[in-house]
């Protein structure tokens, strides 16, 4: 068997490594891959957004399954193309995956679904007052929103009026994010503590993955601006609603609501929850897997993951999910110098070879350079994955492991998996 993965990050080494692991040994191709994910397979060069490129090379290394990674890849149509070209996808449609990468779209979709979530207003640059009337509204607290994708970036957390017509000018005015920016969601800002749930989805039925927990802002005690993820730990059972409720009140109505509009979704509905003594919200929904969340996730799934993605694909799902991994998992990542604004690069990568045998080390920014050497290429150079019978000794392990790692500029967080995450007071 031929696994194809699209994509170089964290997410995609963790995707092709739970893969690689299947009693079948299937042979691992990556597109573009990175440093780590040579280990496993080859890399071929490409870009993750064209299509017909990603489909070709399916088509002459003869793949069985296609696991589209990376949000970009999705908007781009290369499920689309593959599919079209007869060949076996796990990823949605550019249609079904606009629930991620309009977030009007998706608020437009959960209030058809009648899937609970917070008070939102989406306008543009000529609509904006209406916006700003909004803000008023909220006294300034709220979380303003690129409507597109910005690489987990486009999100500005309020405290105050000032912060949001700030937050809208970056948008509307100053261009920060392009295109992605020139419409914007304003919604109110809920208290509570977040958590993400994730659904294997055959465009009909699903199957549950362990929730997760990921820590988006850069610095401790969720300081800072917002980053594409600095770890995370699974599973997040502590405070997490029952998931046969979540289940029932956002994924079916929302996989029924895509269906009925034409877009069935096969992949991975990923849904961003805010849960309060009052319950929970929908704060977000992502068309694939989360990074670094999968870091976490994958390891806990068992070595038939590979199976259940290629049922899901083929509109094959049935039974329940199999049973997860006893234990937990923590990832914590290594960051180059300057991210998330301008990450270093071109750093040479030591310490591997010192880590425990069980821990993991999933590559996201790092490839090897003309001398052979392994350096960073991005600002998330590495995860860094501790596995215990609990949550703390997975995050000790973990921490354990990353002391050993070297490159110049290396900063991390120091409290993944100790404080509820995205607190929003």
């Amino acid at each position: 068997m031929r696994v194809l993965v699209v994509g170089s990050g964290g997410r995609e080494h963790a995707l092709a490594w739970a893969c690689a692991r299947h009693e079948s040994r299937p042979e691992v191709i990556c597109a573009p891959g990175n440093g780590g994910t040579a280990q496993l397979g080859t890399n071929v060069a490409l870009s993750v957004t064209d299509a017909p490129a990603v489909a070709r090379l399916a088509r002459e290394r003869e793949v069985d399954l296609i696991v589209v990674g990376p949000d970009a890849a999705l908007a781009a149509g290369v499920s689309d193309t593959c599919r079209e070209a007869g060949l076996t996808v796990f990823g949605p449609s550019a249609a079904a995956a606009k629930i991620e990468w309009s977030k009007t779209h998706a608020k437009q979709v959960m209030d058809r679904a009648g899937v609970p979530t917070a008070r939102w207003r989406s306008g543009t640059r000529e609509s904006h007052s209406d916006l700003f009337d909004f803000v008023l509204e909220l006294d300034g607290h709220c979380v303003v929103k690129a409507d597109g994708l910005a690489a987990g970036k486009g999100v500005a957390v309020c405290d105050t009026r000032e912060d949001a017509f700030a937050a809208l000018a970056a948008c509307l005015n100053e261009r920060r994010f392009g295109d992605a920016g020139s419409v914007v969601v304003v919604e109110e800002r809920l208290r509570g503590t977040e958590v993400s749930v994730f659904a294997v989805c055959d465009g009909r039925r699903y199957q549950l993955l362990s929730p997760a927990r990921d820590y988006k802002r850069a610095h401790d005690s969720d300081h800072g601006p917002n980053t594409g993820g600095m770890g995370a730990y699974a599973p997040a059972t502590d405070g997490c609603p029952p998931l046969g409720e979540v289940a029932a009140q956002v994924i079916e109505p929302t996989l029924a609501a895509l269906s009925e509009a034409g877009t069935p979704f096969v992949g991975c509905l990923y849904v961003g929850l805010m849960v309060s003594p009052d319950g929970f919200r929908v704060l977000e929904f992502n068309a694939r897997f989360g990074d670094p969340e999968t870091q976490v996730v994958v390891p806990l799934a068992g070595p038939g993951f590979l199976d259940l993605l290629f049922a899901a694909a083929r509109g094959e799902l049935a039974g329940p999910a199999p049973a997860p991994v006893a234990g937990a998992a923590v990832v914590v990542v290594a960051a180059a110098q300057g991210y998330p604004a301008a990450p270093r690069t071109d750093d040479p990568i030591t310490g591997l070879g010192d880590l425990d045998g069980d821990a993991l080390c999933f590559h996201a920014g790092t490839a090897r350079d003309e001398r052979g050497r392994l350096v960073t290429t991005g600002g998330r150079v590495l995860g860094i994955v501790g596995q215990g019978g609990d949550v703390a000794t997975a995050r000790r392990l973990a921490y354990e492991n990353l002391e050993r790692v070297h490159f110049a500029g290396m900063w991390s967080r120091s409290d993944i998996a100790t404080l509820p995450a995205g607190v929003r007071r």
